[in-house]
């Protein structure tokens, strides 16, 4: 018997500022908050709990070649133990280098790029990867790399 599996990564009602202020890590906690400040000033909307780790803002409908379909927040970030998990457009590596080379120490991955520490990166080029993010979500920007 087939069965269907639901999608973890919903909006719930938990509420954001419970879990940044049960953010174990003080430094983590503080990088949490200013990039929920920065996130909703870039996208304009408010920050909203995703499944049980992740903090995202506004939403948009995907659909893949294989007739799947969801709903996924435009940004979002998880406050991760060992990094901050900022999920942006998948593909960004390739379609964004250059922002990427501003930016200063991060790892990628997927639609990821982890953090260390905040104060490492130039907050212009993660600014920048944001906005373009959501833009491309959005569908106000086809993701060209400009």
């Amino acid at each position: 018997m087939a069965t269907s599996k639901e999608p973890v990564t919903v909006p719930t009602e938990v509420s954001v500022d419970d879990f940044l202020a049960a953010v174990p890590d003080e430094r983590r906690r503080a990088d949490a908050g200013r990039l929920r400040a920065l996130m909703g000033e870039v996208t304009g909307e408010p920050a909203v709990m995703w499944g049980p780790s992740i903090v995202g803002f506004g939403s948009y409908h995907y659909t893949y070649d294989s007739g799947r379909s969801g709903d996924a927040p435009l940004v979002g970030f998880s406050p991760r133990r060992p990094h901050l998990v900022v999920y942006l457009v998948g593909g960004f590596e390739d379609r964004y280098g250059q922002i990427l080379e501003r930016l200063g120490p991060h790892r990628t991955g997927k639609g990821c790029l982890y953090l260390k520490r905040l104060d490492s990166v130039d907050e212009s080029a993660l600014r920048e990867l944001i906005d373009r993010t959501a833009r491309v979500h959005r569908g106000v920007d086809r993701a060209s790399g400009r």
